[in-house]
């Protein structure tokens, strides 16, 4: 695994730690932290031997979004160019962005956001790109970019009304406000609310173990079909799935699941 200067990553049967490691900036997310989360993901994607992923931040906080001196560089940079370069260059940052993001979701292990303290801004780009969230009772959450006077523009928009629906989403975006454990959860943000810190790694990896347990290639499938699903018709993602399932109902890992059961005995599968 390469070495990542901020982010701490640990790899253990099967499950792949993730630490935002910006503690003394509340993990918010700078160039350096923006860039080795795509290519760790990426990593992890690509590496058999990691089966579920646990994204988490060291020290009070989830992240508190974009690192302000980010965007403040970025406004420098920008300022001596003149409005189509600007606009191109500001273009191509933005994609950028979104392509780290997006790197969760296409990251084709199962990743599980666990949240504590504040989860701002970048934070519900981050998580919301996640398959699920669980969170500490005390964290607290916001879509802070309006009141940056921006958009969110790294999948907040898209993402967060699939998961708790449109009026809800559209409120919470358009005011910026502040809301916590209770609410994400009782909205359907959260999956599982723990009364701490400790708790909630002890959760969020139970999870993952159970997550390592299954066969990687029918995860890794299932993950797929789901995110074809969302994005398609009904006609076409059913054909989708048709075709994604013949290779694992012709392959060896339903053996292995079937001769499990008739032992009583969990199966094993390659990674």
């Amino acid at each position: 695994m390469k070495h990542f200067t901020s982010l701490a990553v640990t790899l253990q049967d099967g499950i792949a730690q993730v630490e935002f490691n910006r503690p003394e900036r509340a993990n918010a997310f700078n160039h350096t932290l923006w860039a080795e989360l795509g290519t760790l993901m990426q990593t992890l994607d690509a590496t058999p031997s990691v089966r579920a992923v646990v994204l988490s931040g060291r020290g009070r906080h989830f992240t508190a979004g974009i690192d302000l001196d980010f965007l403040l560089a970025l406004r420098s940079d920008l300022a001596p160019l003149d409005a189509a370069q600007g606009a191109a260059r500001c273009l191509e940052t933005i994609l950028w962005l979104q392509a780290q993001v997006t790197a969760i979701e296409a990251c084709r292990k199962p990743v599980i956001a666990a949240i504590h303290g504040a989860c701002l801004g970048g934070g519900i780009d981050i998580s919301s790109a996640c398959d699920f969230r669980y969170a500490t009772a005390d964290a607290r959450f916001a879509v802070k970019e309006i009141d940056l006077a921006i958009i969110a523009d790294l999948g907040t928009l898209q993402r967060l009304p699939r998961i708790v629906g449109e009026g809800v989403a559209r409120e919470l975006i358009l005011t910026g406000r502040e809301f916590g454990a209770a609410e994400a959860e009782r909205r359907g943000f959260l999956n599982a609310v723990f009364p701490d810190v400790a708790a909630l790694t002890a959760g969020a990896l139970a999870t993952a173990q159970v997550l390592a347990s299954k066969s990687p290639l029918a995860l890794r499938g299932t993950k797929a079909a789901l995110n074809f699903s969302r994005d398609n018709d009904l006609a076409p993602a059913l054909h989708e799935v048709a075709e994604r399932n013949i290779p694992l109902l012709l392959g060896p890992d339903i053996a292995e699941a079937l001769s499990a059961q008739r032992a009583g005995s969990p199966p094993r599968y390659p990674d």
